[in-house]
């Protein structure tokens, strides 16, 4: 829906693993050069833990993309599957032919025959099991077993087991201790930090096509990390809504007010809405019974009884009473008008002279400079329109030889001033040029970066940039070039 409104070619969260949108930032990228070593050295028994949604199953079918061709790997999903039809799942996914109503014994003899084979033409084997914190103990014992397939010098199978925390806790367990001793590397699938979050973000937006300055600011990435306490699964589908959001009030940026509706349009992010909300109301009752207790210890401690606060308060009044009268018209003379009138003039000499000062203070008030002066400066705080003007000035003051680096463009004021905003905090705002220009016949604008000298100072600048504009892929540009570009659409 909203892929046109941002220039994606492809939805950039979905939440099925798609190995073109894998993320190696988050120590993801090394876990899994970990594992293509680990099952290509021949080490026993893997194991890769990690929370729901962190990533794991995208993990294995990197795995299964990047490992190479000498080794075949089989994919068991189900978890749940009983001890007595482990072998024959395993014999299914690797297509072999087994007698008809075979047993285990009969299943174990033509896997190890396969494996036998496989090995004596140089190729490996190796099942990755999907959620193992699920799988019976007795299931994962059987597998235990398989490892025990082994030539003089090298495993038969390799088995890789993918779960949750639980896993841990079952391998824990007395009666499975002997496969907790064969696992020879364990991995821990951690969840993103705030950082690896944003470059998250954008890692999937370039994938899927977008061209552009950082869709999310820091704000709603930080209410994003929160909220999904950065486990990728949930971060695809908050991202997802949020851009939905922003869609919807059709604008080019998502803010923290469109992460606040994606979280409550999420099962997850309501419970934590609930939570919080419910705190909040925890908090303040604590607060009024505090507030009471206090109000009732002080009323009983401090507050003097009526019989002896009666005669001393009449003191007070018939004290204060003169004082008040005299003292009342100076204090609010100056409050309630400007100048005091005559009579209060006579009968309070005193603040004779208060009007005085509110009078000079008052006085320049009705000057007209100021208030013409006022709408002056609110062209240049549209940061578009100050840099097309310092283009122009630019262009007519640099030699058409000078190299300038092209970064992106747009075809809306509103996304520019965006993009502008977010560049400016990335590189020198000055050092920014923009110029309007035609795509296909349709209105353009492009930004560039920067004046050298040669091509070979502006590369060595493009190296320098932001992780993010790099992987815009910027060119270089003349400004003579730009100069008859922009003379055919004047």
């Amino acid at each position: 829906m909203y892929y046109a409104h941002f220039g994606l070619k492809q939805p950039p969260f979905k939440i099925t693993p798609n190995t073109d949108f894998f993320f190696s930032g988050g120590n993801r990228g090394a876990v899994l050069d970990a594992l293509i070593y680990a099952i290509t050295s021949g080490e026993g028994i893997i194991k890769v833990v990690g929370e729901v949604g962190s990533g794991k199953t995208m993990l294995c079918r990197m795995l299964q993309t990047l490992l190479p061709e000498k080794v075949e790997s089989v994919y068991l999903a189900n978890p749940s599957v009983a001890p007595e039809d482990v072998l024959h799942a395993i014999a299914f996914e690797l297509q072999l032919k087994l007698p008809k109503n075979a047993d285990r014994l009969q299943v174990m003899q033509v896997l190890q025959k396969y494996l036998l084979d496989r090995h004596e033409q140089g190729k490996q084997v190796v099942i990755f099991v999907e959620e193992a914190q699920g799988m019976p103990i007795a299931t994962l014992e059987e597998i235990r077993l398989l490892s025990n397939l082994e030539t003089k010098h090298d495993k038969l199978l390799q088995i890789v087991l993918f779960g949750q925390p639980e896993l841990d806790v079952n391998l824990n367990q007395t009666q499975i201790r002997q496969l907790r001793e064969r696992i020879t590397h364990g991995f821990n699938l951690g969840p993103l930090e705030e950082g690896d979050v944003g470059e998250y973000l954008i890692f999937r937006l370039r994938t899927a096509g977008y061209f552009g300055p950082h869709l999310f600011n820091k704000s709603a990435i930080r209410r994003l990390y929160k909220a999904s306490e950065g486990l990728v699964r949930r971060v695809n589908i908050l991202a997802d809504k949020a851009l939905l959001a922003a869609f919807a009030e059709n604008v080019y940026q998502v803010t923290p007010k469109h992460v606040k509706a994606a979280i409550g349009d999420s099962e997850f992010g309501a419970e934590q809405l609930k939570r919080k909300s419910s705190r909040h109301v925890y908090y303040a009752a604590a607060g009024i019974v505090l507030l009471g207790l206090g109000a009732g210890y002080l009323l009983h401690h401090y507050w003097p009884s009526p019989q002896v606060a009666e005669p001393a308060l009449n003191a007070a009044d018939k004290a204060a009473a003169p004082a008040a009268t005299e003292t009342a018209p100076q204090i609010a003379a100056p409050v309630a008008t400007p100048a005091p009138s005559p009579q209060e003039s006579v009968a309070a000499p005193a603040t004779a002279a208060a009007p005085q000062p509110t009078a000079s203070v008052t006085a320049p008030m009705p000057s007209p400079a100021p208030a013409a002066e006022s709408p002056v400066p609110v062209e240049p705080d549209d940061i578009l329109s100050r840099r097309l003007v310092a283009t122009k000035n630019w262009l007519s003051q640099k030699p058409t030889s000078t190299v300038t680096i092209q970064l992106m463009g747009g075809n809306s004021d509103a996304h520019m001033k965006n993009q502008l905003e977010t560049l400016s905090q990335q590189v020198l705002l000055d050092e920014v040029y923009v110029f309007r220009t035609q795509v296909r016949g349709k209105p353009f604008m492009s930004v560039m970066y920067g004046s050298y000298a040669n091509r070979d100072e502006a590369l060595q600048a493009v190296q320098k940039l932001p992780r993010w504009l790099r992987t815009n892929r910027p060119q270089l540009r003349t400004v003579g070039g730009i100069i008859e570009e922009t003379k055919q659409f004047q």
